[in-house]
């Protein structure tokens, strides 16, 4: 790949670092290619147990890079288009396909975290970041919105208001507020090594359940309760009848170390 890397530990965590550090990491279009394969391979992978996304350099990403994009005027249009079996274009699903995941996904978060970058940052389930760090709906600044699936992970994190006035100002702040208004999990000094022990913790847990669980919270958000409700219970008793269930059970009770199962098939 050229502006990614990934690489996969033994205990099943993918690590995808933007790797354009020249640039601060901006989008390319072959960035947000490169996005949606990787997510796409990682998604058949029964035996991986979470995804951390960072940025090499000085920055997590500076968003799009939009005079390289604007000098492919065509690709630019092919690349709004969106694909019916999805209802998202490349824009959307470069940041979608981590929604897509049924893993836990990190985004250490340091420098830049703008237009583009955030909404990289926002797809992922949960941010850690440094303090220092610089967050921003960029967009605003050059008369555009967000338009790589901002808009629906703004408004689920922030509520209307909020969302609103970001993305109309275009203000930068900074990591300490980015977690008051709700964007930010937790703050780190070193938010990709907080963010490999948190997955790590995580891989311990049984992977049905926690597909299950991300499926289920991002499903909740906009569906009605009645729904969310006849989904939970859908769930949990496939849950009880996997094997990976029964495994974790019978660690607990001996206070032993479970040895999973790849995750079911959905």
């Amino acid at each position: 790949m050229k502006f990614l890397t990934m690489s996969v530990t033994d205990a099943g965590v993918a690590h995808v670092q933007l790797n354009r550090p020249d640039k601060l990491n901006a989008l390319a279009l072959d960035t947000l290619d490169e996005l949606v394969r990787t997510a796409r391979t990682l998604k058949k992978d029964r035996n991986l147990r979470g995804v951390i996304i960072s940025g090499t350099g000085d920055s997590f990403c500076s968003g799009l890079d939009i005079a390289a994009a604007m000098r492919t005027p065509a690709r630019i249009a092919k690349a709004f288009v969106p694909l019916p079996w999805r209802g998202t274009n490349l824009f959307q699903e470069a940041c979608w396909a981590w929604r897509r995941l049924p893993v836990p996904v990190i985004a250490a978060v340091h420098g830049h975290c703008f237009g583009g970058g955030l909404q990289i940052a926002l797809a992922a389930d949960f941010r850690f970041a440094t303090p220092d760090s610089r967050w921003s709906v960029l967009e605003g600044k050059w008369g555009i919105i967000p338009d790589m699936t901002g808009m629906r992970t703004l408004t689920e994190l922030l509520g209307a208001d909020v969302a609103k006035k970001l993305t109309m100002t275009a203000e930068q702040f900074d990591g300490t507020e980015a977690q008051r208004l709700g964007l930010v999990t937790e703050l780190h000094d070193e938010p990709l090594k907080a963010a490999t022990e948190f997955a790590l913790t995580l891989a311990e847990k049984s992977p049905d359940a926690l597909a299950a669980a991300k499926r289920l919270i991002n499903g909740a958000v906009t569906g009605s309760a009645r729904r969310t409700f006849a989904r939970e219970r859908r769930a949990q008793l496939r849950l009880l009848a996997l094997p990976n269930t029964a495994i974790l059970r019978k660690a607990v009770m001996k206070r032993d170390t479970p040895e999973f199962r790849p995750r079911a098939r959905p």
